[in-house]
């Protein structure tokens, strides 16, 4: 393929089927597809040694979080996470750093022959958006001659694209109910498929887990003959201190203790960061040792933007990708945990397949008023059915048909001690920030959103 520019790369890679934009169904995924791409590349992602991480909650920010301290220490660190909020480039991050631009084109020009070779031979089907990133992703982290890549998956876990690799520790974040129309209608099915990352060789790291979620991960683990470290048991933190912009606390591991700062909000944070402690010692388990200053230090540099991030002040704009009812109901906790605030405002947009009265329910303690409103997305719900989903649950909704326009609304009205919080999707989170960097900039936000974000 001739040289691309970076809008005609993306444009490339959105060709294939893109299952974060449209309509998701358990057919499509098969990991031979893409074993048998990377094959043919000379199997990148077993170049560098692999941290793999699937949940249904805080998967992306325990990969940002264990990738910082990979970083800290010493070690050349690759991050693959998904979706982004802004760009593409986002995705793919060495030592904190996305892929530029013209990285990122130059990569999609010199694999495109090899991912349209592989379609026309059409022995394995048609390649997706997804196996297209990851692939790019494991050829980057490779010619960067990373140590380590951590790896969030994308859906599940199972037959999610990254478990190609051979990890040497596993890590499963916190488990509820979403995505059931692809991974199951119970917790414990949703565990067996986020689960299916584990390998024999590796260690595991487990959130706590409701009973039946924990059943399933030992019994995979016993099974597999691999060692599961479970936060509760082997790993246990406690709060020493919050402010507004960030957290305090000890965790007591089972290698050693650590006090430690995170510049990230809620006590589901917490969590997630005795998971990515756990990994470090894990690691040092198997001979690469993660000492505690490093521990120390990633933690604290650590950046997750879209995670209880305040945008503002006086009033205080807060934006947080909570897109179940657990997260819903982790999101107000937060809330009230690290800000006083007189009124508040929820600015909420959800995909379709959600569980919106779900969702509606876990933010009702707040006693809000809420603002429905939907992304660009395709996949976004409409305003009228998120209303209904939070009438069903006792709460009339105001509707409006854009991000920008609901947040004029919430913030047109809102005083200077009050609270607005956009929440329900990552989408509506990205758009969110745009808009408020741009009035920052001094530019006058005109909702147009390209096809390059992903969103559109």
């Amino acid at each position: 393929m001739t040289r691309l520019d970076y809008a005609a790369a993306v444009d490339y890679v959105l060709g294939f089927a893109d299952f974060e934009r449209a309509p998701r169904t358990a057919a499509v995924f098969d990991l031979s597809r893409i074993e048998a791409l990377l094959e043919g590349l000379g199997n990148p992602h077993l170049a560098a040694a692999s941290v793999h991480i699937a949940g249904t909650k805080g998967k992306g920010s325990t990969a940002a979080m264990i990738a910082s301290i990979l970083t800290a220490s010493g070690r050349r660190t690759g991050l693959y996470t998904s979706p982004h909020l802004h760009s593409f480039t986002e995705r793919i991050r060495m030592d904190g750093l996305p892929i530029s631009e013209t990285g990122f084109a130059g990569l999609v020009a010199r694999l495109a022959p090899a991912f349209d070779a592989f379609n026309r031979l059409g022995s394995h089907g048609e390649l997706t958006t997804f196996e297209i990133l990851t692939t790019l992703a494991f050829v980057h982290f490779r010619e960067q001659h990373a140590d380590y890549q951590v790896l969030e998956t994308g859906l599940g876990g199972r037959l999610d694209a990254t478990n190609v690799v051979r990890p040497r520790v596993c890590a499963i974040t916190s488990i509820s109910l979403d995505h059931t129309e692809v991974l199951g209608q119970t917790l414990a099915q949703i565990a067996a498929e986020k689960a299916g990352i584990i390998k024999p060789g590796s260690i595991a790291v487990s959130a706590l887990q409701p009973p039946e979620v924990r059943q399933v991960v030992s019994g995979i683990c016993a099974e597999r003959g691999v060692r599961l470290l479970e936060v509760g048991r082997d790993i246990n933190w406690t709060l020493t201190g919050r402010s507004g912009s960030g957290q305090s606390f000890r965790v007591a591991g089972w290698r050693g203790t650590y006090d430690l700062t995170l510049p990230l909000l809620g006590e589901h944070q917490l969590d997630n960061a005795a998971v990515a402690v756990g990994i470090a010692e894990a690691l040092g388990a198997s001979g690469d040792e993660i000492g505690a200053p490093a521990i120390a230090a990633g933690l604290s540099r650590v950046s997750w933007p879209g995670r209880l991030q305040v945008l503002r002040r006086n009033p205080l704009l807060v934006v947080d990708g909570a897109h179940n009812a657990d997260s819903a109901e982790k999101l107000v906790r937060a809330l009230s945990d690290h800000f006083r605030f007189k009124a508040a405002t929820l600015v909420v947009g959800t995909s379709r397949d959600k569980d919106i009265a779900g969702i509606a329910a876990g933010l009702r303690p707040l006693g809000a008023r809420v603002i429905v409103t939907r992304s660009r997305n395709p996949r976004a719900a409409q305003t009228s059915v998120l209303r209904a989903g939070f009438s069903s649950t006792g709460v009339e909704a105001a509707e409006a048909e854009t991000v920008e326009s609901a947040l004029a609304m919430a913030l047109g009205e809102a005083g200077p001690e009050d609270l607005v919080c956009v929440t329900g999707s990552l989408f509506v989170v990205a758009e969110a920030i745009r808009w408020h960097e741009a009035g920052v900039q001094g530019g006058r936000p005109t909702g147009t959103v390209s096809r390059r974000s992903g969103e559109s």
